[in-house]
């Protein structure tokens, strides 16, 4: 696998899932943002230690990362490797002792454990494919406003609004940093051109 650098580069409330959160990360040789939905207890872990707040008891990542540390255990590098039905599936890569072992973590934990151990992210070229989101520098400047029908309408759901204002629409989430709607939309997209 051909792997893919990435950083973090936000976190987000989530307007539609209750105690979720979007996690962006970017492409760091690119223009693709890739959105992951998390819980609020693994964004929270991500913020502290990306704010590098000490927490007054250690959480669960930090006991983890204390732990590995006390028994020579290195994280090298996350890899988030798979994507199927919506869930990024992803492995935390360590090193003790120069033995390399792959451990299969949910992303959320994969990457709040990774900025413990200040390791790199990596991904792939299909799921950057599939599921990024790409940052053009033309579609940022256009003019698209959000169907009003979404705003005033509750019920209207993306299924029926056609593809080119779907698309319309996209631009408009993407500059508007609202990556988890960018998201949302681009899954129907590809629904559709299925």
């Amino acid at each position: 696998m051909d792997k893919i650098k990435l950083e973090i580069v936000g976190l987000s409330y989530s307007q539609t899932q209750s105690g979720a959160y979007a996690l962006v990360l970017s492409e760091v040789d690119g223009n693709r943002r890739l959105p992951i939905i998390i819980g609020g207890f693994e964004a929270q872990a991500i913020a502290i230690e990306l704010e590098k707040m000490i927490p007054t008891r250690p959480l669960t990542h930090d006991l983890f990362k204390n732990f590995a540390s006390t028994f020579s255990i290195n994280i090298k590098e996350v890899v988030i490797y798979k994507l199927a039905e919506g869930i990024f599936y992803s492995k935390l890569v360590c090193e003790k002792e120069g033995d390399i072992v792959e451990i299969d973590a949910r992303t959320s934990d994969a990457i709040a454990i990774g900025v413990r151990f200040e390791c790199p992210v990596y991904t792939s070229e299909s799921i950057l494919s599939s599921a990024g989101i790409l940052l053009d520098q033309e579609a940022l400047e256009e003019e698209g406003l959000i169907a009003e029908a979404l705003e005033e309408e509750p019920k209207t759901t993306l299924e029926t609004i056609s593809i080119e204002d779907l698309e319309n629409q996209l631009n408009q989430a993407i500059d508007d940093e609202d990556y988890e709607l960018a998201s949302k939309i681009r899954d129907e997209i590809q629904r559709r051109k299925a």
